[in-house]
Formats: C-alpha cells, sequence, structure tokens
C-alpha cells in the first residue's frame, strides 16, 4: 500500500502526538525529521521510535532546508512558532511538498495569504492542524444543526477555551508569552479553535464585524515582546446572532462550546479534545447523543488517549494523505484557515483600537 511520507519541521513536543497519529493512520509514515541541531532530530526519532516505532527508521536533518530536498518527502509537517513559519510553507510550496501546518497558521491574514497562494500555485494541499474538525461526532453535529427541528435558527454561541499552567515560569519562558513567536498569544493557540467551531457552525458565513478585548497580557521583557494571555471577543452577524469567546492562560482548564437556537440548544463540554475519544458525545436539550467509533476503548485504557484509529488526531492525517492521493486539491480546507485568520486579525486590531468595532464586510 502506497504510503504518504511525512517530514517533520521542528522537534516540538506536540509532534509526539502527530507520530503517533500518524503511526494508527494506516496510510502514512514518518520519513524524516529535522531541526537546526542534527543531535536534537536523533534524540526526537529515538525516542518517538521507542514508543511508537515504525519499520522504517526516519531520517535525521541538521537543518529545514536539507529536509525540504528529499526525495523522500512528500508532505511536511510544521509546529515551528507561528512567527517563523511563513518562509518554510512558502520554500516547502515551491518544493512541491504537501503541508500540515499547526494553528495559527501565521502571523497575521498577509502572510497566510502568502503562503496559501504559493501552496496553490504549486498544486500542494494546505491543512491546518484542527484535529477537531475531522472527529466522527461532527457530522452528526452538523445534521442536527441543519434539520430545522432539534436546534432552529443559531441564535448565539459562546465557547471557552482555557488553561492555567499553575507555574509563573510559564509566562517568562514559553514560547506562548512571546509575543515576537507566537503574536496572537492565547487569541492564537486557543482562540482559534473558538472561532473555527463558530464559523462552521454558521456553514463559513463571516461576521459583519468584531469587537475585542485585552484581558491580560505577558510582560514584556528585553527581546522579547509582550502578547495575549487572556482575550474575550464577540462576533456579530446580521440579525442580531452573536458568537462570545474567551481564551485565557490564567484560568483553569474548560473546552465548552453552547449553540442556542430558537428551537433548542447544543453544548459540547469537550469541542477540542474530546473526553471519549473512542465515542465521542454532545448533550442535545438534555439528552445525551453517543457517537459509535470504529473501535472499542480496550478495557483499562484512557478514553481520552490519542493515536487510536478512531482518534481525531489520527483521521485527520488519514483525511489528510487520501485527499493527497486522490490527486485533487480540496479548496475548503485552506479556506477553513484564510477565513478563521481574518476574524482573529480582527480581534485582535479591535483590542488595540480599545475594542472598537471592527468591520469584516467584503
Amino acid at each position: 500500500m502506497k504510503k504518504l511520507r511525512v517530514g517533520f519541521l521542528s522537534t516540538a513536543g506536540i509532534g509526539k502526538k502527530n507520530w503517533k497519529a500518524i503511526l494508527h493512520s494506516g496510510n502514512s509514515i514518518v520519513s524524516a525529521v529535522a531541526s537546526r541541531d542534527v543531535n536534537k532530530s536523533l534524540e526526537f526519532i529515538a525516542e518517538c521510535q521507542r514508543a511508537n516505532p515504525f519499520e522504517q527508521v526516519p531520517t535525521a536533518f541538521g537543518s529545514y532546508e536539507e529536509l525540504l530536498a528529499s526525495n523522500d518527502v512528500d508532505a511536511v509537517y510544521v509546529p515551528l512558532p507561528t512567527g517563523l513559519r511563513k518562509d518554510l510553507v512558502v520554500a516547502a510550496a515551491h518544493q512541491g511538498k504537501h503541508v500540515l501546518c499547526e494553528k495559527p497558521c501565521a502571523a497575521n491574514l498577509a502572510e497566510l495569504t502568502e503562503m496559501l497562494a504559493a501552496c496553490a500555485e504549486n498544486s500542494v494541499q494546505f491543512l491546518d492542524g484542527v484535529m477537531f474538525m475531522h472527529n466522527i461526532r461532527l457530522p452528526k453535529i452538523r445534521e442536527v444543526l441543519d434539520d430545522e427541528k432539534s436546534v432552529g435558527q443559531i441564535r448565539r454561541i459562546t465557547t471557552a477555551f482555557s488553561f492555567y499552567p499553575g507555574n509563573e515560569d510559564f509566562f517568562r519562558t514559553n514560547i506562548r508569552a512571546n509575543g515576537a513567536l507566537e503574536p496572537a498569544g492565547c487569541v492564537g493557540d486557543l482562540g482559534w479553535y473558538s472561532i473555527r467551531f463558530a464559523l462552521w457552525a454558521l456553514k463559513w458565513q463571516m461576521p459583519e464585524s468584531v469587537s475585542g478585548k485585552t484581558l491580560n497580557q505577558s510582560e514584556k521583557l528585553p527581546g522579547r515582546e509582550s502578547t495575549p494571555t487572556e482575550f474575550s471577543a464577540t462576533l456579530n452577524y446580521p440579525g442580531g446572532v452573536t458568537v462570545e469567546f474567551y481564551a485565557s492562560f490564567l484560568a483553569a482548564k474548560q473546552q465548552w462550546v453552547f449553540v442556542s437556537g430558537q428551537k433548542g440548544w447544543l453544548r459540547l463540554p469537550d469541542f477540542v479534545h474530546p473526553f471519549n475519544g473512542y465515542e465521542p458525545a454532545f448533550e442535545l436539550n438534555e439528552k445525551f447523543i453517543v457517537v459509535p467509533g470504529e473501535v472499542t476503548c480496550p478495557p483499562g485504557a484512557d478514553p481520552m488517549a490519542f493515536g487510536h484509529a478512531t482518534a481525531q488526531d489520527t483521521r485527520m492525517w488519514r483525511n489528510f494523505a487520501n485527499q493527497i492521493f486522490s490527486g485533487s486539491i480540496n479548496r475548503e480546507w485552506p479556506m477553513w484557515a484564510l477565513n478563521t485568520q481574518a476574524v482573529l486579525d480582527a480581534c485582535l486590531k479591535s483590542a488595540k483600537a480599545d475594542g472598537r468595532c471592527v468591520s469584516l464586510a467584503g
């Protein structure tokens, strides 16, 4: 069976989860890993191989350019800091490599537009790493939202995604508190998911305007810009329909979304990472709807574990490879990222203008 050969541009920790997902996808392998230090690549490969070994050990590279030039790489996974992504994604596209990019995809909309243009010009597939978009429960939720009776016309979506690291060093040393590397801070790291769910639920209709407020931000240090660590925003749609989201590194872990309609409501207490990845569920008008997976949770196994056949991360990589093997480009996937980035940028622009509404018309 032909398998997609994926090269990792970085040894970031999130790569370990994606390594396992690729292994269990059935149609992909990790063929190479690159960092600016070949020893880091070798250490990362050795650690991942011990836990989730591929039959052939991936190649270690000491530069990103070497990996991009490799004939043994069909696609790249890009978990580098957001501020460093644009040039490498553009270079990957020009080398004919398909791209799966972590979120937020770019430092701003202009950069993402350039990245997507390079992918389109070179006929390579682009997908952002929002795993819940590939969850088995999403089609069932879509069916409920569209049946015109369970929820009816959506009037309001409220959502929150937050975590508190419990360690003040996080705000001084973690890249997510570094404005040069992660200029959108918690809005990009967490708010991206809330914006994405709302856009998906509303069938990609863009808001007329948004207002955003930075509630807290990291300290500006020598050589390091500050970035939002707590943020709230409202998206305004025609007819008074609204979306409100909260993203924070200062509040306890939560990842919920509530959809209010004229005829009913829908709630997910776990919209980003399902509490049960084998049988994800959602609540509809006080009734829980369970969506059976392709495999059942083994006795004693963690139902929140990643990487099994039904898991959303595994399905993301399987879908990515299948799309590439189809020989056609999925044009919706880049649109998902572009629209999400546009709303995110508008929220940040509003916050810098003391919450003044920013129009997205056109």
